[in-house]
């Protein structure tokens, strides 16, 4: 089982963590709503876990640009 970590605006891979098992506690996904955890996590047939975060330069263009807030996709 692997867990990867894309950015949901602009779809870069932001890392992976390859063999572990891990409780959704320690990654922090018991804090999500059932909405939340619909929207950004997914799993794969073969146990892979896919979560969608920010990167670095997204979240820095959403800083400086607050109305790009309105965008579901960022280019950079």
């Amino acid at each position: 089982m692997a867990i990867h970590y894309h950015c949901r605006h602009c779809g870069t891979n932001i890392g992976s963590l390859d063999r572990l098992s891990v409780h959704s506690e320690s990654l922090g996904l018991h804090k999500l709503t059932e909405e939340e955890r619909q929207e950004m996590v997914s799993y794969t047939g073969n146990g892979d876990i896919h979560i969608k975060s920010i990167c670095e330069d997204c979240q820095e263009a959403l800083e400086r640009n607050p109305d790009f807030h309105q965008h579901d996709y960022l280019i950079h």
